[in-house]
């Protein structure tokens, strides 16, 4: 579909959806503080998520305005419950949107993670949620109200948001697997960490939202630590 325009409350939401494989499934990215849909790190992401035959649709949590006094004041990229709100207001329109029905997933980074996990709790569609180098801390209370299966990807060079993703899963009550990705920091900027990156978000999606899939409800693995 290319680009697309969600309304919201406060106005609009800008962002680009993209399908692929049958259109059975969908992915929403919840990008971190200070970034956007245009975030070449979640891009790489998307475009592994669309090879594997899952749809993405990357937006804006902000609307242009907000953006702009956000430049400024650097407090609206943090207020999870507004961008947890916005994700909500997205799923909504997606699901409007489809032709199908769509098994829904959730891709969070930084805040975006938090934003993810809080409108996981909310939103019964919601199959799956994948955070990457995230702050699911701060979805606080709303954790252990999670359904969807979640998985938690940090960096092994990141020791402070490694120790604030193990206090997040330990509150988690559904289906969940942590993992650290060798070598990498925050950003996963190193060579291969952000392809690791795709490759076990693309098969943690598949696993919970493509049909067919043998494995799709397998029992919680529990603390993994993939090398």
């Amino acid at each position: 579909m290319g680009e697309i325009r969600i309304p919201s409350a406060r106005g609009i939401l800008h962002g680009d959806l993209e399908s692929a494989g049958t259109g059975e499934a969908l992915v929403l990215f919840a990008h971190g503080s200070g970034s956007g849909r245009h975030s070449p790190r979640n891009r790489q992401v998307a475009a592994a998520l669309r090879e594997a035959g899952i749809g993405t649709l990357l937006f804006d949590l902000l609307t242009e305005p907000e953006e702009s006094e956000d430049r400024y004041t650097g407090h609206l990229r943090f207020d999870v419950g507004l961008l947890a709100a916005r994700l909500a207001v997205a799923t909504e329109w997606a699901i409007a949107q489809a032709r199908q029905p769509i098994a829904i997933g959730y891709f969070g980074a930084s805040t975006g993670a938090a934003a993810a996990l809080i409108a996981a709790s909310r939103v019964l569609d919601v199959r799956a949620v994948v955070s990457r180098g995230g702050r699911p801390d701060l979805a606080g209370a709303a954790l252990p109200a999670v359904a969807a299966p979640s998985l938690l990807i940090v960096g092994e060079r990141d020791p402070e948001v490694i120790r604030l993703n193990q206090a997040a899963f330990e509150r988690l009550t559904c289906e969940k697997e942590m993992v650290i990705v060798p070598r990498a920091t925050h950003l996963f900027e190193e060579p291969g960490t952000l392809e690791r990156v795709s490759e076990l978000a693309a098969e943690w999606f598949a696993r919970y939202l493509l049909r067919g899939k043998p494995d799709a409800r397998q029992p919680s693995r529990g603390l993994g630590r993939q090398t």
